[in-house]
């Protein structure tokens, strides 16, 4: 099973057994339904509802990205894997304080623990780092004093505004980055960031679509209509990986530079052509492989997501308590 990224603007059809995208300039390019993992179409597509209906039923979540590579939604299909009893488990646990804190509290320990390994990796080689890692350390104790969602929030932006503080020693290059800026973003790392946690997002989505998980009920993020917003806390414990070592391998190895963007008064966006590279180093991470510890064979970065999502089912069920994911290379 495959990911597909189409940039092309068109239309997006099916056509017998196979879903076409049709250029504007009549060319076209047929994909084999039966490997298609997820679809992530940029720019301007139009579909109909045959399409749609069809993905639907061959379960296949389509996540949308406008001209400047900013997300904007998801066809998340009608869901398969239902389960009443595991519904009522996430409601409940979301609805219990004392719980909920317990598994944010822990989704924001994953996060640190993965910055601090990414900023450990640079020490070695050579980045004077030992101030933000001490800072970070330190603040890691504070997370499980928390007593309320916003309190460990502003944990989490406290260590990650050291965190982000770090990342200019990192860059082997003069790059123009003091902090992070979301919305929008204004310079190249922070489109960069931007834009692949959006995607990360997404692919937490598609990993949460095959398990029994219902991703509008959340625990670190508030739960709001139209909102899928497990995503989001599944998708910060591996934004160190999936983001930040990205963002640097693309910044320290000259793949993306400062005219891959383009600058407005009030934006900064990557241009369609650096979208493209930068999809191209995210699908080859989503692939590589790690020999797992604990289950002592090869899994792919993106398995390892869906394996999260498992080991909060145990949780929410009572099985096993949830420990979340760590970088250990």
């Amino acid at each position: 099973m495959e990911s597909y990224y189409l940039f092309s603007s068109g239309k997006l059809f099916r056509k017998d057994n196979v879903i076409r995208l049709q250029r504007n300039d009549g060319k076209y390019k047929d994909l084999k339904i039966e490997v298609i993992r997820d679809l992530y179409l940029f720019g301007e597509v139009e579909t109909n509802t045959k399409c749609l209906n069809y993905l639907s039923q061959m379960k296949i979540p389509v996540h949308f990205f406008n001209y400047y590579g900013y997300y904007t939604g998801s066809f998340y299909p009608r869901e398969q894997n239902v389960s009443g009893t595991l519904l009522i488990k996430q409601v409940n646990v979301y609805q219990d304080s004392t719980k909920r804190i317990k598994l944010a509290q822990k989704f924001v320990f994953g996060a640190a623990e993965n910055c601090l390994r990414n900023l450990k990796y640079y020490q070695r080689r050579n980045k004077d780092l030992m101030t933000e890692i001490n800072q970070i350390t330190a603040l890691e104790k504070a997370i499980f004093r928390t007593v309320s969602i916003p309190e460990l929030m502003g944990v989490e932006g406290d260590f990650h505004r050291i965190y982000y503080s770090a990342w200019q020693k990192i860059f082997s290059e003069d790059i123009d980055f003091d902090k992070r800026v979301r919305r929008p973003p204004d310079n190249l790392v922070n489109a960069l960031i931007s834009f692949l946690n959006m995607m990360t997002y997404s692919v937490c989505l598609s990993e949460i679509y095959v398990t029994q998980l219902n991703p509008t009920i959340s625990y670190l993020h508030t739960s709001l209509e139209r909102r899928f917003s497990l995503s989001l806390d599944i998708s910060e414990i591996f934004k160190p990986l999936l983001v930040d070592r990205i963002v640097f391998n693309l910044i320290n190895k000259g793949v993306i530079k400062e005219d891959d963007v383009e600058k407005n008064s009030n934006y900064c966006y990557l241009k369609p052509i650096s979208l493209r590279k930068v999809t191209q180093m995210f699908d080859e991470y989503l692939q590589k492989t790690i020999t797992h510890r604990q289950l002592h064979r090869k899994v792919s970065y993106r398995r390892l997501i869906r394996l999260e999502c498992y080991k909060i089912i145990k949780d929410l069920m009572g099985e096993e308590e949830y420990q979340p994911f760590k970088l250990w290379w």
